[in-house]
């Protein structure tokens, strides 16, 4: 069984799509410069429509995190780790993910990590791997 994907459309396909080139993308505002995640067609702070796909580090910190262990979906082996991960370079962007590869015990508040993604299709989804050293 494979896993839940997003469905793509016109707004996000460029988040869900850019992990092809192995670069995490978020949309900034042209006119306010504030970030804009999840994606959508107007600024959420000025109402902006100048939206434009910026590159960013692929890095950030686990904002918070919890381990699952019940088996919603056959496609996740439990159990795992679902994180929020606050990203460097964009402020006020926060990404709900996994953290993976390591033990779920290994994962804290406040942990460094790194995007790595996962191509499922045409989608690449953006997991994340803690930062060794």
């Amino acid at each position: 069984m494979s896993r839940p994907l997003p469905r793509l459309d016109a707004d996000n396909r460029f988040f869900w799509t850019s992990g092809a080139d192995g670069r995490l993308r978020f949309l900034q505002c042209q006119d306010c410069h504030a970030f804009v995640h999840p994606p959508r067609p107007v600024c959420r702070n000025c109402l902006s429509e100048r939206l434009e796909a910026k590159v960013v580090a692929g890095t950030g910190v686990v904002d918070t995190y919890t381990v699952n262990h019940q088996k919603f979906h056959p496609a996740f082996e439990v159990p795992y780790v679902i994180a929020r991960i606050a990203i460097d370079g964009a402020p006020g962007v926060i990404l709900t993910s996994n953290v993976i590869g390591c033990p779920v015990d290994s994962v804290d508040i406040g942990d460094r990590v790194q995007v790595k993604f996962e191509q499922h299709e045409d989608v690449w989804l953006p997991l994340f791997e803690k930062i060794q050293g």
